[in-house]
């Protein structure tokens, strides 16, 4: 194969977090056997966990000559924005040309997983449930205004009591505070649905603060649901199907830069059906490793030169 899906996870210690990449990848995989899939960790990297430079060099080594580097997040905050660029920019391969897709979130597909997830907890009556929709929490007050969108049209159009955001860390208010809110408004029953994709220290902090303040439901990880699985490669078909502004080889070229400029609410979000069948630990930012590539090339988004910062 001549071509590759790099699923860019964050990492963390705890080996969920890989486990669960590792799931997805393999489902993503089994979607599309035409395409070669790949995942690479920003942080804690280890054997389960390969360095992002690490899996350019294996695609460059192994005969890739086009991949696209969809980031496993659910905003496009810090690390969409500025990590991933930077290690990108630093360790592409000459043979390699590397496309960065936008983020997976908003997407309804997020809201159906979220929907799923509930389900699956036993959570069913929506006149009378509260939600709290749990992220993992950031200080880009861009990524906050997303998933304020996304609890806002939720909480329009899929018929619950009310939706309120929480947050494990940066910004508040927490996932407590949330829940006792919800249940002062009125609420029969509060559910907490954790909007993230992946187990870790943030998503259990999370379940904690559910648990402390008598959720009633905490809802698993998106991981590896059909949702999550159809969102990345839906990103993957936007950037492979891009063709204007490529980077030649050994460049890069941020796909992903002219989406989110700003923020507002999600896209229009699908009425939940009747019955339906990580995201990652805070760290210091990265900065780019000083190995893994021997050019940096121009950077350029959409044809044009990219302004980094």
């Amino acid at each position: 194969m001549t071509a590759a899906l790099l699923l860019v996870a964050h990492g963390s210690r705890d080996p969920r977090h890989a486990a669960t990449v590792a799931a997805l990848r393999a489902r993503v995989a089994a979607r599309r056997p035409d395409v070669r899939v790949e995942a690479g960790f920003l942080d804690f990297c280890g054997p389960s966990a390969p360095s992002v430079p690490e899996m350019l060099a294996r695609l460059a080594a192994d005969g890739v000559r086009s991949a696209v580097a969809v980031p496993l997040l659910l905003t496009r905050a810090f690390h969409a924005r500025t990590d991933i660029p930077s290690v990108l920019r630093a360790c592409c391969p000459p043979e390699l040309t590397i496309r960065q897709s936008e983020v997976l979130g908003p997407s309804p597909l997020l809201v159906t997983a979220l929907e799923r997830r509930l389900a699956e907890a036993g959570v069913h009556d929506r006149s009378t449930t509260g939600v709290v929709l749990a992220a993992a929490g950031t200080s880009d007050p861009r990524g906050l205004a997303v998933v304020e969108g996304v609890a806002r049209e939720w909480a329009e159009r899929a018929g619950w009591r009310a939706v309120r955001c929480a947050y494990a860390s940066a910004s508040g208010p927490r996932t407590d505070s949330a829940v006792r809110a919800l249940r002062a408004s009125g609420c029969d029953r509060v559910a907490v649905a954790r909007y993230v994709l992946a187990p870790g220290r943030l998503p259990d902090r999370i379940a904690a603060g559910a648990r402390e303040a008598g959720a009633d439901a905490v809802t698993d990880v998106l991981g590896a649901a059909g949702e999550v699985v159809s969102l990345v490669l839906r990103r993957y078909e936007e950037s492979a199907s891009a063709r204007l502004g490529v980077a030649p080889s050994g460049e890069f070229d941020d796909a992903s830069s002219s989406r989110n400029a700003r923020p507002g609410p999600s896209p229009r979000l699908p009425q939940p059906p009747d019955r339906v069948g990580g995201e990652h630990d805070q760290r210091p930012p990265l900065r780019a490793p000083r190995s893994g590539g021997t050019k940096i090339g121009s950077i350029t988004a959409g044809g044009r030169r990219a302004p980094w910062g």
